[in-house]
């Protein structure tokens, strides 16, 4: 099993309590491992997941498809 990460970076910073609804519902798609919010960096959000169950493509779907202005950056 491959196990990969990417960060999102949102235009607009999203309230304490809609940042944790999107890392619940981003670690809720089959594949994706993890989703946190940097504390020091609020506006961007890390996504760890199972290429082979997953891609990064789909996973911004998701963040699209809930009105959120994001774009994918490696690391």
């Amino acid at each position: 099993m491959s196990i990969v990460d990417f960060m999102i970076h949102l235009k607009t910073e999203l309230p304490l309590d809609q940042r944790a609804q999107l890392e619940s519902e981003m670690c809720d798609l089959e594949g994706v491992m993890s989703a946190c919010f940097s504390p020091s960096h609020p506006h961007m959000m890390e996504v760890t997941y199972n290429p082979d169950v997953v891609s990064s493509s789909m996973v911004m779907d998701q963040v699209s498809q809930r009105g959120i202005v994001a774009q994918k950056v490696g690391l």
